[in-house]
């Protein structure tokens, strides 16, 4: 899986580790869905107030979130490229690190893991995954685990720290 970061925020520090535990968490989700190389997903990082606004643009919610995704298959794909690269790009994840930085202090775990929980979660979204109905909530959770068990970063192992 292809995988493009970008940091467009200055307030929280971003470590340097973050990049390829973002790879590992989102090569899990392509490893357990079948995922080829080329499918592409670009993460950016940004402040609260550019994710409140992005959430109040595209949903008419009126707050910061923790993160959104973008998925361009959802309104007919993307355009084909006539001898481009054979690249496939899911979408975007918008993740605030505000929000991640306050969501891993209330749930006592470090900003790296929750950030990757942020993206995996957002590339479940991208694959059409959903959490509105419980039922839907259940198996979402359940992915999420999965493939942060891959990584040795799920509930299990920071219990066991």
């Amino acid at each position: 899986m292809i995988i493009s970061l970008e940091n467009d925020q200055d307030i929280v520090e971003i470590p340097e580790k973050l990049e390829q535990l973002l790879s590992d968490g989102l090569n899990a989700v392509a490893k357990l869905h079948g995922l080829g190389e080329h499918e592409e997903v670009d993460i950016t990082i940004v402040s609260d107030e550019e994710i409140h606004t992005l959430n109040r643009d595209y949903r008419n919610v009126d707050r910061a979130t923790d993160v959104l995704s973008f998925a361009l298959d959802e309104d007919g794909g993307e355009p084909e490229l006539v001898g481009g690269p054979e690249v496939h790009l899911l979408g975007d994840i918008i993740i605030s690190a505000e929000t991640a930085t306050r969501q891993a202090e209330e749930f006592g775990h470090g900003l790296e893991r929750e950030i990757v929980y942020l993206a995996v979660h957002g590339l479940l979204h991208l694959l059409g995954y959903d959490h509105m109905q419980e039922e839907d909530k259940v198996v979402m959770r359940a992915k999420e685990e999965e493939a942060l068990r891959e990584i040795k970063l799920s509930e299990e192992f920071l219990a066991a720290r």
